[in-house]
């Protein structure tokens, strides 16, 4: 399930105010590939424990927040720090 584009074009990062846009699928795979091996964390400090099927990333590219069943889930502390993944 897409998230729908109307949405999308009014949404932005709840913390900063960056608008956000869909994570493109190359780089969705790449994240989940870290988030198997247990090397993605989110603001918290908590492990992502489970996938992602969709996420959204801040135009700047500092914050992804996932989206489940096609809702972004935009809360801060659910938030993934892209700087803990480097060449991102």
């Amino acid at each position: 399930m897409s998230i729908d584009k109307k949405l999308l074009e009014i949404l932005c990062c709840p913390v900063t105010k960056v608008p956000v846009k869909l994570l493109p699928k190359p780089k969705l795979g790449a994240l989940n590939e870290r988030v198997a091996a247990g090397e993605v964390k989110r603001a918290t400090g908590d492990t992502v424990s489970e996938p992602l099927d969709e996420a959204l990333i801040t135009e700047n590219g500092t914050t992804i927040y996932r989206i489940d069943s096609g809702i972004p889930v935009m809360l801060e502390d659910e938030a993934i720090p892209t700087a803990q993944l480097g060449e991102f």
